[in-house]
């Protein structure tokens, strides 16, 4: 295999408790959408019910279709809107569905969402529930770094909803359950920090939380570099010294993606740049001293952190993570309970 991916469940428990702590009662909600954000989603979901989570999110009526077949009848709340043709399917299952606009459908169990400021999906207005209607809710839009909108978003859900008492209000995700306590209402979606990944963009240590994922892989060949010599397309990356690289067999194929030039990984626990160009299966590292073939390299992982990753990209850890090559065979899969 070119590399392994690890997926530490005992982190995520742990994690569902950092976020059950601080929503102080109110339900945590566990967001497995996209495959549990490239970790597993059948697995997470597993793990975060295990942790105290009583119900799983996900974007689409297959993704929702897929638990139900696995983990059997735990509740699950489809957040995208559902096609007509998947209605009856969902139905059946059970499973919960999320109207933004258009009719209300029946013999479904049913959540409004209105729009409080995200500019996205959701109601203008609440019309007056049905039987069907179990839940209200809204999306933040910039819970992760504008308080001041943040606070406004809760209010006007807060006046919009406070005449149903009898319906599970849920507004907050990982950034509002973290740093807005007034947000909590019934319930909060959240997802992001349940993997261990800073919604805010920086060490997820600082919330408390611990990364799920660990993507290592090793050196396929070290060479010397002379003066005037380059690694890769496009001579992006030409010695100005005598210097080793070493080259990882990992690409933009399995989701080092090609704006990664630049980051940093660890090879033998220390750090090393990424340089030259990224290709579909590889990329070179610049080494202080030769290393021998085989020797190990973290691409994500303890000292190697996501966020640090999408800063040099210009990007957000939650893209890096949903984009990484999990069903190809290049990448070994390993889950520890």
């Amino acid at each position: 295999m070119r590399s392994e991916l690890t997926i530490d469940l005992g982190a995520i428990r742990r994690n569902a408790a950092v976020l059950r702590r601080a929503l102080q009662g109110a339900e945590l909600w566990a967001v497995v959408k996209a495959d549990g954000y490239g970790h597993g989603a059948v697995d997470v979901g597993g793990a975060a019910l295990e942790a105290g989570a009583t119900a799983l999110c996900v974007a689409t009526v297959p993704e929702g279709l897929a638990l139900r077949e696995v983990l059997g009848r735990v509740r699950v709340i489809v957040m995208g809107p559902a096609l007509s043709a998947e209605i009856a399917a969902a139905r059946t299952a059970e499973l919960e569905l999320v109207v933004a606009d258009g009719a209300i459908p029946e013999g479904v169990r049913v959540h409004l969402k209105l729009d409080t400021g995200m500019g996205r999906w959701g109601l203008s207005e609440l019309p007056g529930p049905t039987r069907e209607v179990v839940g209200l809710m809204s999306h933040f839009a910039s819970a992760d770094c504008d308080p001041a909108f943040t606070e406004t978003q809760i209010e006007r859900f807060r006046d919009a909803t406070v005449g149903y008492p009898e319906l599970t209000r849920h507004l907050a995700n990982s950034a509002g359950a973290l740093r807005y306590p007034a947000a909590a209402f019934d319930a909060a979606r959240c997802g992001i920090a349940l993997y261990g990944i800073s919604p805010f963009g920086e060490s997820a240590a600082a919330d408390g939380l611990q990364p799920a994922l660990r993507w290592e892989s090793e050196l396929a060949q070290v060479k010397p570099l002379e003066p005037g010599e380059s690694t890769g397309y496009g001579r992006r990356f030409t010695a100005e010294r005598p210097t080793w690289v070493g080259i990882v067999p990992v690409g933009y194929a399995d989701g080092f993606r090609r704006d990664l030039t630049g980051t940093e990984v660890l090879v033998a626990g220390e750090p090393c740049r990424v340089v030259g160009t990224i290709s579909m299966d590889a990329f070179a590292v610049e080494l202080g001293r030769e290393l021998p073939i085989g020797t190990p390299v973290t691409l994500i992982g303890p000292g190697v952190e996501a966020e640090a990753h999408a800063r040099v990209a210009g990007t957000i850890a939650y893209e890096l993570v949903t984009g990484l090559n999990r069903a190809s065979e290049r990448t070994r899969r390993i889950v520890v309970a």
